[in-house]
């Protein structure tokens, strides 16, 4: 008999949990698909990028509404780092109900959504106000559905690319696990050369994480009302959707925090009591980590927390090498287990945590307005 999580999967199918635990254990077959996907696609795409990002004053937008608005905040850093072109990170909730504050008219822009289902009317209606506002612009859309309407849209016209990720990724559960992981594998993977970096944090997590399950079960079942991640960098755009991921599948029981470990300080740090828990994601980069460390040390002498915890990296001296973006993969599988584990004793069911539709898997109720001369001001 099959098991997923330690969890029999008759038990979890009779429980209505068994797409969230088998979608977030599929992960690492999903990069390397992934990954094969990219480089399938790599030729036609670094043409048409080409063609995108050789105009002066060029700039590459991420986008996407809720954990596909984290797939940006988590490799923005990183791609900066690796592009002569600027980057950044803005929702398409943002962009769509003030494209003002982010865009400019006169200003290149590359519009990279993604998207699970590519028919978020956010998502839809972000391609829209680039188009309408910014007069030189194209979109590559990563997105896991191919009837989803950015990937329809996507055979329109020549200033659109889009690049499906591997079916599996198209979750059938409620929250996003392989879905968010694998747009973000694909957006490093196509602005930089990460293949190995991929590969080696797949490995890591198909030999360490089941040795892991004990581990994050327990801190889960804690008797906590708030989990508080943190993460600097990278990191804290994957501690971001680590947050969500608590809240969704705990139905709101348990309220997710993020920030990075310096911001925790100024403010934030006042919301610890003895039932909130913290889990640091560590950085493995040498300056980073120092501040890292200090505050974990503070936390803990402060000892007014239910636990603070440092999530360990396996010991594998490649991971201490990689870059933050990649690693947060490792973490980030391992804060959807501890979201799955704290829903699984709530006696939620993680496939449909708000069966009674106040939230829903792909977001319903809302009204995009269409920009009217005068609407914008310049």
């Amino acid at each position: 008999m099959s098991s997923y999580l330690a969890i029999d999967e008759t038990l979890l199918e009779a429980k209505n949990s068994l797409w969230t635990a088998k979608e977030i254990m599929q992960q690492p077959d999903c990069w390397r698909a992934t990954l094969s996907i990219v480089k399938a696609a790599r030729a036609q795409l670094d043409s048409w990028l080409a063609g995108v990002l050789d105009k002066p004053n060029a700039q590459i937008i991420f986008t996407g509404a809720g954990t596909s608005a984290y797939v940006g905040e988590a490799v923005v850093g990183y791609l900066n780092q690796q592009l002569d072109i600027a980057c950044r990170s803005v929702s398409s909730t943002e962009l769509v109900a003030c494209p003002e504050q982010y865009l400019q008219p006169n200003k290149s822009t590359l519009l990279v959504s993604f998207a699970r289902s590519g028919n978020s009317p956010e998502s839809v209606a972000a391609v829209d106000v680039v188009n309408n506002y910014v007069k030189h612009c194209a979109h590559l859309f990563i997105t896991c559905n191919p009837d989803g309407a950015l990937h329809k849209q996507a055979a329109q016209d020549e200033n659109y690319f889009s690049l499906l990720m591997p079916t599996k990724t198209l979750d059938h559960s409620f929250a996003m696990t392989s879905s968010f992981t694998s747009m973000l594998v694909a957006s490093v993977a196509i602005f930089s050369d990460a293949d190995n970096a991929v590969l080696t944090i797949a490995e890591a997590v198909e030999k360490n994480i089941a040795g892991k399950l004990a581990e994050l079960k327990a801190l889960a079942e804690l008797p906590m009302h708030r989990l508080v991640y943190l993460g600097a960098g990278s990191l804290k755009g994957y501690a971001q959707e680590s947050a969500l991921k608590l809240l969704e599948l705990s139905a709101g029981q348990v309220m997710g925090y993020f920030e990075s470990p310096l911001g925790f300080r100024h403010g934030p740090k006042s919301l610890v009591d003895d039932k909130t828990l913290i889990i640091l994601f560590g950085s493995t980069n040498t300056y980073t980590k120092q501040y890292d460390i200090d505050l974990l040390n503070e936390l803990r002498s402060d000892n007014k927390a239910i636990d603070v915890h440092a999530l360990a990296l396996p010991d594998d001296t490649v991971m201490q090498q990689l870059d933050d973006v990649f690693n947060g993969l490792y973490y980030m599988v391992c804060a959807q287990i501890m979201s799955f584990y704290k829903a699984w004793q709530l006696g939620i069911t993680v496939d449909n945590p708000c069966p009674t539709g106040e939230v829903n898997r792909v977001v319903q109720g809302v009204t995009i307005y269409p920009l009217k001369q005068g609407d914008i001001n310049d």
